[in-house]
């Protein structure tokens, strides 16, 4: 039995110690969101019920700035 266990930890460690690094992510900008725009003189399209929009004119789309994170939060 302990010949398993051995096994079994031996095992873990090698795992643990040739897994792939995975590079941390980068941040997203601005220039990686598929946003439409507005275009001047377009017609604005009245929906009534539940219908999908091919074509839609986005009038404002959230805020996409980031501030950095300055202290930690509570624990």
């Amino acid at each position: 039995m302990f010949v398993y266990l051995a096994i079994l930890v031996i095992s873990s460690l090698l795992q643990y110690a040739l897994r792939p690094r995975v590079p941390a992510p980068k941040a997203a900008t601005l220039s990686d969101f598929n946003i439409p725009v507005v275009q001047d003189g377009k017609p604005v399209a009245v929906v009534f019920g539940d219908v999908w929009v091919d074509d839609a004119n986005i009038l404002w789309y959230g805020g996409l700035g980031s501030q950095p994170i300055k202290k930690k939060g509570k624990k």
